[in-house]
């Protein structure tokens, strides 16, 4: 049975991938061999077409780089946005989209490099609400100028002139959460606070 046209290119597509991938990495036929145990005939006839490449072979290729095995074989995106996120860079920083489908509210996964330790304040409209994961996280907003340590957070309108970025001293990670429109969380359930109970 005539494989579909789509199925097809993808697999042709295999070969040139695994060579690029290993000479990238400055790997060696006799290298990966050794550390997948499959022959380097095999390896070199699978980087070359022709070999048919096959899960049993593509698995630990896989462990050997250190990639997910989709990768090797170019999967296309998926709709699950806990699939395949990706980040990219947005003035220096690393931005990884957490939120795929439209609505009022986005999230992000973001690292500010230590290098971001000059303020340059802006205003946009929207509103913002920073959760720092690790790092200390410097924010200038209006004629405040806090640190914000692991575990704390800060929320903002960001029409105010703000900036965030690293102390100076490594970088921070923080979670994002922003309405483009000034939208903001609906808090429904909030923790009762109870007072102590006194020794008798």
């Amino acid at each position: 049975m005539e494989q579909p046209s789509s199925i097809a290119q993808a697999l042709s597509a295999v070969g040139p991938r695994l060579k690029r991938l290993r000479t990238a990495r400055g790997v060696t036929l006799a290298a990966l061999s050794e550390v997948t145990g499959i022959s380097k005939s095999t390896l070199s006839r699978l980087e070359a077409g022709q070999r048919r490449p096959s899960l049993e072979l593509l698995l630990p290729i896989a462990q050997a780089h250190q990639v997910p095995i989709d990768e090797l074989v170019g999967a296309p995106d998926v709709g699950d946005p806990r699939v395949r996120l990706k980040p990219h860079a947005v003035n220096g920083n690393t931005v990884l989209p957490l939120t795929r489908q439209p609505g009022p509210l986005q999230s992000y996964k973001m690292v500010l490099p230590a290098s971001r330790d000059t303020p340059e304040l802006c205003t946009h409209e929207g509103y913002e609400w920073l959760y720092v994961l690790s790092g200390r996280l410097r924010i200038v907003l209006a004629d405040h100028d806090i640190v914000l340590d692991p575990g704390e957070v800060a929320e903002f309108d960001t029409r105010l002139p703000h900036w965030f970025g690293s102390t100076g001293q490594g970088p921070v990670e923080v979670l994002s959460l922003f309405g483009r429109q000034g939208e903001r969380m609906h808090v429904r359930a909030r923790p009762t606070h109870r007072t102590p109970a006194s020794d008798d």
